[in-house]
């Protein structure tokens, strides 16, 4: 019974084991500019800290295998915390050989795979820098500007199998953005691409920028009004909860 039970959450898990790893942000400063004729720039300085969603999927099912049947003082052993790339090749069976190897292995290959993340990401526009620093952390420089035509979200590279965005910006009707940053918050809500170790290292502060009309947000300081503009900032820390939300009415599409 037990085997069919580790056979099926394989299954269950394995689609996500294969994704890649999530990015999740550290100390940084991240400001976004939207205008009322819809032009818009965003730009993020800090950070970018590597989570391996994988080994902590793999972790987390490692301990709900305790006290289960024959593999009770392997699970003890602490030898169900694997990476996903373990899992997968070893398929959970009980290798001692093959499971101490694969943890070199794995912290190599886990090595060699954000070095060519940090490559693939200096093709895509926007960034002006990234640095690998290593143990899974990048220094980024990045910045972009455009008009609000359709969707934005950062970061995203296929090439680089990034996933959970940092911000998002939702067009809602004719003339309403959406702003929605749930990396910078919401810590206690799962599959947000952060760990404990990573939402730990959480510390930077996001700010809104605009010129059109304010419609809501949930800063309880509210807005700064600088001239014509209006200022929202977030700090983003361990203890933050409410990700940072606005919606700001700008000119109707063309």
């Amino acid at each position: 019974m037990f085997d069919r039970f580790r056979g099926f959450a394989l299954a269950i898990i394995a689609p996500v084991l294969l994704v890649g790893c999530a990015f999740s942000p550290g100390k940084f400063t991240s400001t976004l500019t939207i205008l009322a004729d819809r032009s818009f720039t965003f730009s993020y300085q800090g950070e970018v800290i590597a989570v391996d969603i994988a080994g902590q999927m793999a972790k987390g099912m490692g301990d709900a295998f305790k006290g289960m049947g024959e593999d009770d003082e392997d699970a003890a052993d602490g030898k169900r915390k694997k990476t996903a790339a373990s899992l997968i090749r070893a398929g959970w069976q009980d290798d001692d050989a093959a499971i101490d190897g694969d943890d070199a292995d794995d912290a190599a290959e886990r090595e060699a795979k954000f070095k060519a993340i940090a490559e693939a990401l200096t093709k895509e526009a926007g960034y002006r820098s990234v640095t690998y620093k290593g143990d899974g952390v990048f220094v980024v420089d990045y910045q972009i500007s455009g008009k609000l035509t359709h969707n934005f979200l950062w970061p995203y590279n296929l090439d680089a199998e990034v996933i959970f965005p940092f911000v998002v910006m939702e067009l809602r009707g004719a003339d309403m953005v959406r702003v929605k940053a749930p990396a910078f918050g919401d810590s206690e809500s799962p599959g947000k691409g952060k760990s404990d170790d990573a939402r730990s290292k959480l510390d930077g502060t996001f700010t809104l920028v605009t010129d059109g009309e304010l419609v809501s947000q949930n800063n309880e300081d509210g807005a700064k009004l600088d001239g014509t503009r209006r200022t929202v900032t977030w700090k983003a820390s361990p203890l933050t909860k409410d990700a940072p939300m606005a919606v700001v009415k700008v000119a109707p599409r063309p």
